[in-house]
């Protein structure tokens, strides 16, 4: 039993030793990965990058064919973007409504609603729900952020969306800062062939200067 106690050691350290080579081996195949993945990511935004443009002005009056913005699971649609859009169309609000006490969903997703005049308003589930019935969305979080967008990119492919404006995606309310969420925004986004207008001031009234981005798209050929 000695012996066999003895040698038994020197196994389970052999063995916890190929387990950390193992896992450092791992390591860095995932830090090589996202090496070669982050490399893609530069070359295809260099050459889909100027499809997203940042623009100042009043979003309800962008040209584009879908709107997006970030909301919780429960929102009332009381405050900013949301707020102004329910006062556009009050019949999204009340239908958003009935398909959370259907549905129940969660933050990362995504709704859509198509206007009278077949444009689509797209809401990203990008904050947690609020505390209380009165209470304002909870806060934002990458997760759910980059969740969205990533739904978001599977909607305008599948639905072929032919262009897009969104705000400073959960940058108000939500919390969170726009340098951690710009490059998720480049991310899902930046490699679609369409144009992408974000909207980094808000100007009431005011029309942004949206058609150089259009010209980038015809001058492409897509």
């Amino acid at each position: 039993m000695h012996v066999l106690g003895w040698t038994q050691q020197p196994l389970r350290a052999a063995h916890r030793g190929r387990r950390s080579a193992l896992a450092k081996r791992t390591r860095e195949l995932a830090t090589t990965a996202s090496k070669i993945d982050d490399a893609g990511l530069a070359r295809r935004l260099r050459e889909h990058g100027d499809m997203i443009k940042e623009v100042e002005g009043d979003i309800l009056k962008s040209t584009a064919r879908a709107i997006a913005h970030g909301i919780a699971p429960n929102d009332h649609f009381d405050h900013g973007l949301a707020l102004s859009l329910r006062e556009q169309w009050p019949a999204m609000a009340k239908d958003f409504r009935h398909w959370m006490h259907t549905h129940h969903a969660e933050p990362g997703g995504l709704w859509t609603w198509a206007t009278p005049d077949g444009r689509r308003i797209v809401n990203l589930l990008t904050h947690a729900p609020s505390r209380s019935e009165k209470a304002h969305p909870g806060e934002a979080k990458l997760e759910f952020v980059n969740h969205a967008l990533r739904e978001l990119h599977a909607e305008i492919v599948r639905e072929k969306i032919e262009s897009i404006a969104l705000p400073r995606l959960a940058t108000g309310v939500g919390g969170l800062a726009w340098v951690d969420v710009k490059p998720l925004v480049q991310r899902h986004l930046g490699e679609l062939a369409i144009p992408v207008y974000v909207y980094t001031t808000y100007k009431r009234d005011v029309a942004a200067n949206e058609g150089s981005a259009q010209r980038t798209r015809a001058s492409s050929g897509t």
